[in-house]
């Protein structure tokens, strides 16, 4: 059965410019494979319609579809709410027309966090995500890149304790000095995908870390000079891995001036430009996902944002690929 569009959508299709907005969401709308995670996601224990009295609850892949909505927008629940009113972009990429849909309210969303969280099916989705990437020769295993981001929380006591999130801590970084956690993570050096994500207090040093960035089939470590040492360490010793780690800035200056000096300049040049596709990722985070501060309490919850935010992270690094390879399916299809 075909259903009417509304007046605004009408309104809405007829209009001469397409937004970048609605571009992002068109590209999404290929590029997520809807049905492959609706496959992982749905045996576990999401409410069925036809199982209970009363209202019936939102289909799961239109709860999924709003999901990502708040973390590639970096918005609060309630903002999230508003937001699905207020834009006919948010509605088309939902399926919902006002007129016969109800809005899930910011309660509705909250509750589904609560379940992803429970049953660590953010870990599930950013695992779906990367295999498909693999399969599709998008995700290779032979150098990592790691490094990790502070992310500030508010400096709030607004809880029932009346305190600050003990799992939290502070670090300084030059002058700054930071209350919040740190998002560690490990990239492929040859996509600039990331295929390993942590999520620890900001106290933690980036170098105890590395252990659980790699994915053990890498030849080639690229890092920072924060993890200066990383090889000599109890757990990484084993490791049959080449490591390119920075010199530190105090260290290269102090070189007298010389044909080392000359030669120590251009290596370290070009650590820099393989290590920079590791800030393209923290790039999409911040700026394009607008997640500067930390928005729940606890490690476990804001963990489990991380991975569905470096999930779909991927989705936007890959997205060029991905868009020709289904522009080719489409083709042979024909």
């Amino acid at each position: 059965m075909v259903q009417q569009i509304s007046f605004a959508q009408a309104e809405y299709d007829a209009k001469r410019k397409t937004t970048r907005r609605d571009r992002f969401l068109g590209e999404m709308e290929r590029v997520v494979p809807w049905a492959l995670l609706l496959g992982v996601l749905t045996p576990h224990d999401y409410p069925d319609a036809g199982k209970r009295a009363g209202r019936p609850p939102i289909g799961l892949e239109r709860m999924m579809r709003l999901y990502f909505l708040q973390q590639w927008f970096g918005l609060a629940d309630e903002a999230l709410e508003d937001a699905v009113y207020d834009r006919q972009a948010f509605r088309g990429f939902l399926g919902l027309d006002l007129g016969r849909d109800a809005v899930p309210d910011a309660t509705t969303l909250l509750k589904f966090r609560h379940l992803l969280e429970k049953k660590a099916l953010t870990k599930t989705i950013f695992d779906t995500l990367n295999q498909m990437l693999r399969e599709r020769g998008l995700l290779m295993n032979q150098g990592t890149l790691v490094d990790a981001t502070l992310i500030a929380a508010p400096a709030s006591t607004n809880n029932k304790e009346h305190t600050r999130d003990p799992e939290r801590g502070h670090t300084g970084k030059g002058k700054p000095y930071y209350f919040g956690a740190k998002a560690h993570i490990g990239v492929d050096a040859a996509s600039g995908l990331v295929h390993s994500v942590t999520t620890t207090a900001a106290n933690v040093a980036d170098i105890t870390e590395t252990v659980n960035l790699l994915h053990g089939e890498e030849e080639l470590v690229f890092a920072d000079a924060g993890y200066t040492g990383a090889a000599q360490r109890e757990e990484l010793k084993g490791l049959a891995v080449k490591w390119h780690i920075a010199a530190k800035r105090g260290k290269l200056k102090a070189l007298p001036e010389g044909p080392l000096k000359a030669v120590m300049h251009p290596i370290e040049r070009l650590k820099g430009q393989v290590r920079s596709r590791v800030e393209h990722v923290f790039h999409l985070l911040k700026d394009r996902f607008h997640h500067r501060k930390l928005r729940y309490q606890g490690l476990k919850k804001n963990g489990a944002q991380h991975h569905v935010l470096f999930a779909l992270a991927n989705l936007v690094i890959a997205k060029k690929a991905l868009l020709c390879l289904l522009y080719t399916s489409d083709a042979a299809d024909e």
